[in-house]
């Protein structure tokens, strides 16, 4: 059975947060000095009256559209957001009726941000392997825009919105390899919403604690850390080494980062994928953006094996290996 990824199509919001908007904002911040720091120029912004469901629903659709898929086909939905519609019930329900998915479809909602694509190609493979579906799904779709506050200029500048929908298939064009997977829960206050569920109830209401929190040098140590190790353990697991490698995708987290990474892995700057420039760290999303606009622009190419690391909010990291 080669189960893979059959198409792929991502939906970013028409708003759009521009480095020159920034620049406005923060007197002492250049367009170029933020373009320098993140890699990126113009972020996406859900309107307040657009959430995951209508991002997610809005990929979806262009994905059935575009690629000759019938709602009716599908018998699984996985959805993987950190700013639900509801905390009860799941958003991916709420995309069943919405796609007019069959109601024979299973479908649940999977809390995980940075390297939620990566767990969803596990979860996904792992459903067919054991015959509970054949055509599912994957749906990534975030709004941290609004647990963002507009001051605090280390995150503003660098989030953007969007939605990614995949679909991953008992007969997918691109074959989807082995794992490596992580988890360090001890940095989990580290990229935080402290007031985004029922454990901060009860307790005195802290207007701060609904925004989003992020220790950037903290994050960025752990990220130094860990990718180096996943990526030799993921080679090792599919028996493969750097040089089989054509292609290295990573979470679009911001352009310094994704340098030092790249460098302290040697791999060669035409080796690897580096475009957040109009579209900002979309979460969830970035990996699967990342690889519609790789193909779109040549970088990769049918027969090409790529390599998929993603790291972040959790602290969680996952990586595997595709044959595009």
């Amino acid at each position: 059975m080669n189960i893979g990824i059959k198409a792929i199509e991502y939906y970013l919001p028409q708003k759009i947060l521009s480095n020159s908007d920034l620049a406005e904002a923060f007197p002492g911040w250049t367009e170029e000095k933020i373009f320098n720091k993140t890699g990126i120029v113009n972020r996406h912004i859900a309107n307040d009256d657009e959430y995951v469901s209508d991002l997610a629903y809005c990929a979806a659709k262009k994905l059935f559209e575009n690629h000759s898929i019938e709602p009716k086909d599908i018998d699984f939905i996985i959805l993987f957001t950190q700013s639900p519609d509801y905390n009860v019930p799941t958003t991916a329900c709420i995309l069943q009726d919405r796609l007019e998915i069959p109601k024979s479809a299973g479908a649940f909602d999977i809390n995980l941000g940075c390297s939620a694509f990566i767990y969803g190609l596990a979860v996904a493979k792992s459903l067919i392997n054991t015959n509970i579906a054949k055509n599912i799904l994957l749906i990534t779709s975030e709004t941290y825009s609004k647990y963002i506050d507009p001051k605090e200029k280390s995150v503003v500048t660098i989030f953007g919105d969007g939605a990614a929908a995949a679909l991953i298939s008992c007969n997918g064009a691109s074959q989807i390899k082995e794992f490596d997977l992580g988890t360090d829960g001890s940095g989990a206050e580290q990229l935080i919403v402290p007031s985004s569920g029922i454990r901060s109830r009860g307790a005195e209401k802290i207007t701060q604690d609904d925004n989003l929190y992020m220790n950037g040098p903290e994050i960025f140590n752990f990220t130094i850390d860990v990718v180096p190790k996943s990526i030799d353990n993921v080679l090792k697991k599919n028996n493969l080494n750097y040089n089989d490698i054509d292609f290295f995708v990573f979470h679009q987290a911001n352009g310094y980062m994704l340098n030092h990474l790249r460098k302290k892995c040697n791999i060669p700057e035409d080796k690897f994928f580096i475009n957040m420039i109009d579209t900002g760290n979309t979460v969830s999303s970035t990996i699967p953006i990342a690889l519609c606009l790789a193909e779109k622009e040549g970088r990769i190419k049918r027969g090409d094996t790529i390599l998929l690391v993603g790291f972040g909010v959790g602290l969680s990291w996952g990586s595997t290996i595709i044959v595009w």
